[in-house]
């Protein structure tokens, strides 16, 4: 029986090292594959993730809340409050690609609500930070984390204009 990894060929008598190759990617891609479906994610998750480009982070509370407390860095302020919330969201699906949308509320409250409704009507691709912006009993919360946070006016100004 010959073996082939990717561009690697085991041949007819596996070696240690296509061995290891091997049984690394069936520990490796269980794990990947959980964190790319899993739907919950902490803020510091959601952080790390929206700084490598792995996800795109929709602020979905309202004007008010951003001025308190700002919005985290290079999220995209999309009201749920406003008019054109749903058509908004849909535009910043596609406008992600095949990224991952993550939602974030102030306690996790509403975009645990909203990541539910979605579900329910079928829709993939969004993720619900449960902790929220100033926590909750999932997690003490973007703020409290020290995670970076700038103000509403740079927020709405950085929005690509497809989202606005």
């Amino acid at each position: 029986m010959s073996w082939r990894l990717s561009s690697i060929d085991c041949g007819d008598n596996m070696d240690r090292r296509c061995f290891f190759l091997l049984g690394s990617s069936w520990v490796v891609a269980p794990q990947f594959v959980a964190a790319a479906t899993r739907t919950i994610w902490s803020a510091a998750e959601t952080a790390d993730a929206l700084a490598q480009n792995r996800v795109s982070l929709i602020d979905v509370r309202s004007r008010p809340e951003w001025i308190e407390t700002g919005v985290a860095k290079d999220a995209w302020p999309i009201s749920m409050h406003e008019p054109g919330f749903e058509h908004r969201l849909f535009a910043a699906r596609d406008f992600s690609g095949e990224k991952p949308i993550a939602l974030i509320c102030a306690t996790g409250g509403r975009s645990g609500h909203l990541l539910s409704a979605l579900k329910q009507a079928g829709y993939t691709g969004f993720i619900d930070v449960s902790e929220g912006m100033l926590g909750s009993p999932k997690g003490p919360g973007w703020i409290a984390r020290g995670l970076p946070v700038t103000d509403m006016e740079a927020a709405l100004a950085s929005l690509p204009d497809t989202l606005r």
